[in-house]
């Protein structure tokens, strides 16, 4: 019994971080789809500009894709970090494209990474809902202020509670 908890257990339990790895395969997927998303919604910005009577159609639809865009930003951010955080190293630090960013990956960091990037995606929905109110009800644009600040704080509070652990973690 002492074999088994010394040595098959930990192995075991070490082992089973690589459950992980087909959900950032679904990641993938996802990921897929949105480009899918991104490149029919550009198909029909360009067939349509000949018929957009003003400017604000073409915002709407260029930020459209613009959230997309940040969406599939997010994706690789939980699907590069989280690989190397959780699972595997990716061993790629001597490749050309290798992404400064992920020189720097930890639990700590990809949280406030990936608050700010619900952040942005957050301030580009409510641009949408601002360039065209009409849309919404008061109610409707109340709760995505609140909903936005809520983010804005969350993550401010992340960044405050990972300054203080990294201080801590010096000092020791």
């Amino acid at each position: 019994m002492n074999t088994i908890t010394n040595n098959y257990l930990p192995r075991f339990i070490f082992w089973s971080r690589w459950l992980q790895a087909p959900l950032y395969v679904g990641l993938i997927v996802v990921l897929a789809v949105y480009v899918y998303e991104f490149a029919h919604g550009l198909l029909e910005l360009v067939k349509s500009t000949g018929n957009i009577e003003n400017s604000t159609s073409i915002m709407l639809q260029a930020l459209n894709l613009i959230d997309v865009v940040m969406i599939a930003n997010l994706l690789i951010m939980v699907i590069v970090g989280g690989y190397e955080t959780f699972v595997s190293r990716l061993n790629m630090q001597h490749h050309t494209d290798h992404p400064e960013w992920l020189d720097e990956v930890n639990a700590g960091t990809m949280k406030i990474k990936l608050a700010l990037a619900l952040i942005t995606i957050s301030s580009i929905h409510l641009l949408r809902t601002f360039i065209d109110p009409s849309q919404y009800t008061f109610d409707g644009i109340m709760w995505q202020v609140v909903i936005h600040m809520t983010l804005v704080l969350s993550a401010i509070a992340i960044a405050f509670t990972d300054k203080l652990m990294s201080k801590q973690h010096v000092k020791k």
